[in-house]
């Protein structure tokens, strides 16, 4: 695209998308630097001047089409940020054009989606959030809103949002990260700003009588779908840790609603409104993309052993089948998705396997998986340094550039520094 090697989504799908490609590039970073940085320069480059982001970029014959038609998730501050500490050096261009680009992108989101001013955002169309096809937007046939007025008149919309809430709340914080790195004196600004909507969401989306969060339609009415989209906040950093707590242990691990044998439907199974239908849909099929947010959801707030568990399942689902697909029935693993080769579900495995048997670098860190089981080895080589772990009799080991820095029984996550120190030992096994 433009000259420049981009990793696209796969399966089906040829282009970049905003929901899954930055994330996606990142993941891919320690295998493609120039590829991951593309997947995020792009994007950026191709803001319109009011601050809104492209949904989608798609190759065509006369060049990049930028698709305005819809938001499509924000899987991108984090992942943006997180590559400035892949490159390994201080460099003060890129953090400049993030802190540029999000701050009018957060402007923008204010500015256009609160159009009651109730201090919630809204959403405008199911592409808003990437939810194709789901049977959460009753009377919806409209599949894109290019108008930055809201679409009053389909169905119930606009919904006051929980995604588009954690949207902004990740784009601030990542603009509170990118302050203090520039030292630009607005790192408590945005702190203060972010926690703003953290603050409103408890208020007004969350429902403490049922443990999880809620979005509310056009007259500000409560739906009362549960959603996955809860992990979704988790991914986003959104929640505060007693919300998360009870959403994972109330919900998710809940085998009614999203622990089903092939866990995390996009809408809760004993929900009126789950349906399990083929091909690309989020009414109820467990996603590869969800898998792939899950990791940052679950790490964010701790969750170390539900993290093992879902990586396992993901394993098993791809090792019954054979293929990288899109979404899976969640009562047998069959593949319900469109083709193979999708690259979230591809993607997620790899960071699985580096979360539980290898070593990732995390912003200025390095996390390493111990589960144990049959003997491995992981090796990740990263400029002139090579991390290698060796897992074999009950015991992990593991080394920089040929050096021991620990050595621990099987069954732990370890954090380092970049050169080594042990910072923190989790449990991972249940």
């Amino acid at each position: 695209m433009d000259g420049r090697r981009v990793l696209i989504e796969g399966s089906v799908y040829r282009n970049i998308w905003i929901e899954t490609q930055p994330m996606g590039g990142e993941m891919y970073a320690k295998r493609d630097m120039d590829a991951a940085y593309n997947n995020q320069y792009l994007f950026l480059h191709y803001q319109r001047a009011d601050g809104r982001l492209p949904g989608v970029l798609r190759r065509r014959p006369e060049g990049i089409e930028a698709a305005f038609s819809h938001l499509q998730g924000l899987s991108f501050p984090y992942h943006a940020l997180n590559l400035y500490y892949w490159m390994r050096d201080d460099n003060r261009a890129y953090l400049e054009l993030l802190y540029a680009a999000f701050s009018r992108y957060d402007d923008y989101l204010w500015r256009t989606r609160d159009t009651d001013g109730d201090g919630c955002l809204e959403l405008f169309t199911l592409f808003d959030t990437g939810e194709d096809n789901s049977s959460r937007f009753p009377g919806v046939e409209m599949l894109y809103w290019g108008s930055d007025e809201p679409p009053y008149g389909h169905g119930l919309l606009p919904y006051e949002s929980m995604d588009m809430m954690a949207y902004s709340y990740d784009t601030r914080v990542m603009l509170a990260e990118v302050s203090a790195l520039l030292q630009n004196g607005q790192e408590t600004v945005w702190r203060a700003k972010a926690e703003a909507v953290r603050r409103r969401v408890r208020a007004y989306l969350w429902r403490d009588d049922r443990g999880a969060c809620y979005d509310r339609d056009c007259e500000n009415r409560f739906l009362d779908t549960l959603l996955h989209n809860n992990l979704r906040c988790m991914y986003h950093g959104l929640f505060y840790p007693d919300m998360a707590a009870r959403f994972v242990q109330e919900h998710l691990l809940n085998p009614a609603e999203f622990w089903t044998p092939m866990p995390l439907p996009s809408i809760a199974a004993n929900d009126p409104l789950f349906r399990n239908i083929r091909g690309n849909n989020w009414s109820g099929a467990p996603e590869g993309l969800t898998y792939q947010r899950s990791i940052r959801a679950l790490e964010n707030y701790g969750f170390y052993r539900v993290l093992t568990a879902v990586g396992l399942k993901l394993f098993e689902a791809v090792e019954k089948c054979g293929i990288f697909t899109q979404q899976y029935d969640p009562w047998t693993m069959e593949p319900t998705g469109d083709g193979d080769e999708y690259g979230p579900t591809a993607l997620s495995v790899l960071e699985f396997t580096a979360r539980l048997y290898g070593v990732t670098p995390v912003r200025d860190r390095l996390i390493w998986g111990a589960l144990g089981g049959a003997a491995s080895e992981y090796i990740q080589r990263w400029g002139d340094d090579v991390y290698r772990i060796v897992c074999r009799g009950g015991r992990a080991e593991a080394f920089i550039n040929q050096k021991n820095v620990f050595s621990v029984p099987a069954g732990y996550r370890v954090e380092t520094t970049l050169t080594g120190e042990v910072l923190a030992i989790h449990p991972i096994s249940n």
